[in-house]
């Protein structure tokens, strides 16, 4: 199979859908690889690296998107629209229950888009999201302690105190991969930690790892506007698979906050869990709204594309080769991986999004 490997074009997205090493792989194992110029620069791969990998080099994007199959990272944005045809396997994160553009584009042209952040297996883990959820969970938790600083609009706050001075309160809603691992870096720097769930079974899986350095909470409305008036740091960690995430902090709530805290929702790309929430960039990350921070970056990994890449790859390349074997026919083959499919034929396929855009669930 030609498998296309795109620049993403996302802003300041610097990881790349197969690293050398992957287009090895395909490369040994027959297939055809071709990639973008310059695509793999941002992570650390040049195009040489890619050559001596056996793939073929290519100027422009559109010559990469005429392959039989696109492997990316992130969702196709609207300048790339144009090179969706029927028949096309896309395969990159889309997260379409918070983009309904992107939903209708990929029902009009006839492509088969199988999202990573909805491949499940039988034990309902998400292992294409999974290395992501564990990069973006440490960086929330990284961002956020650098967002405190005064000199980047915080408050000025330390978060792990010093002898003599209180450290700063993190409140993580959500207790699943994102959540767990930025509780585990918030910890590490000293902080004080409350996350909030409501899956008790997961709370008492939480005890295990944190013993009495975290404070585990059922979450519900009470508990969260009472957490939440002196919280420095609220991380945004809520995930419903293939639904938009739902708000669990309203304005009112973020008003109660002190001027300077931090909020980080790492589930923005899934519409986020907080009010005040929107999407923002690397180029412009944040902005003050009621005298609280915001970070609302949808593509967070993208901030360390050496680390992220190769962690992507790890999780994706054996999928990549299934697919590149048998098309479509792996979706057939793998139940795990047709669970990542979200549009064919014209048709919106997954349950999840379909919920989210009932009236989409139809041909074009």
């Amino acid at each position: 199979m030609e498998i296309g490997i795109p620049k993403e074009i996302k802003d300041l997205e610097f990881r790349v859908g197969l690293t050398p090493a992957s287009v090895r792989v395909c490369t040994e194992a027959g297939h055809q690889v071709f990639i973008e110029t310059g695509a793999g620069l941002g992570a650390g791969f040049t195009d040489e690296d890619y050559i001596q990998a056996k793939a073929k080099i290519l100027q422009n994007a559109g010559e990469v998107w005429n392959c039989e199959m696109i492997v990316k990272v992130k969702e196709p944005l609207s300048s790339e629209y144009q090179f969706l045809k029927s028949g096309q396997i896309l395969f990159t994160y889309l997260h379409l229950a918070a983009d309904r553009k992107l939903t209708e584009r990929l029902i009009e042209s006839g492509v088969t888009a199988i999202a990573y952040e909805t491949v499940e297996l039988p034990d309902h883990k998400l292992p294409l999201l999974t290395p992501m959820s564990i990069i973006a969970g440490r960086l929330s938790v990284q961002f956020g302690a650098r967002f405190l600083e005064r000199q980047q609009g915080g408050r000025g706050l330390l978060l792990g105190g010093v002898p003599g001075v209180m450290p700063g309160k993190v409140m993580i809603l959500g207790g699943g991969v994102v959540g767990t691992e930025a509780a585990k870096i918030a910890v590490g720097l000293g902080a004080r930690v409350q996350i909030f769930d409501i899956n008790v079974d997961r709370l008492a899986y939480l005890e295990t790892l944190f013993g009495s350095r975290v404070d585990l909470l059922y979450s519900n409305s009470s508990a969260i506007e009472a957490a939440i008036v002196d919280s420095d740091l609220l991380v945004g960690a809520v995930l419903v698979p293939g639904r938009r995430s739902p708000v669990l902090v309203t304005k009112a709530l973020v008003e109660q906050m002190r001027p300077g805290s931090v909020i980080i929702d790492v589930a923005v790309d899934q519409g986020g869990c907080v009010e005040t929430l929107r999407s923002t960039s690397h180029t412009n990350p944040t902005y003050v709204e009621s005298g609280v921070l915001h970070y609302g970056v949808p593509n967070m990994p993208g901030a360390v594309p050496w680390t992220a890449t190769q962690a992507l790859n790890n999780s994706t390349l054996s999928y990549v080769l299934q697919l590149a074997n048998y098309g479509s026919e792996a979706l057939e083959k793998n139940p795990v991986l047709a669970k990542g499919l979200n549009v064919k034929d014209h048709f919106l396929v997954h349950p999840a999004v379909r919920e989210v855009f009932p009236d989409l669930s139809r041909v074009c």
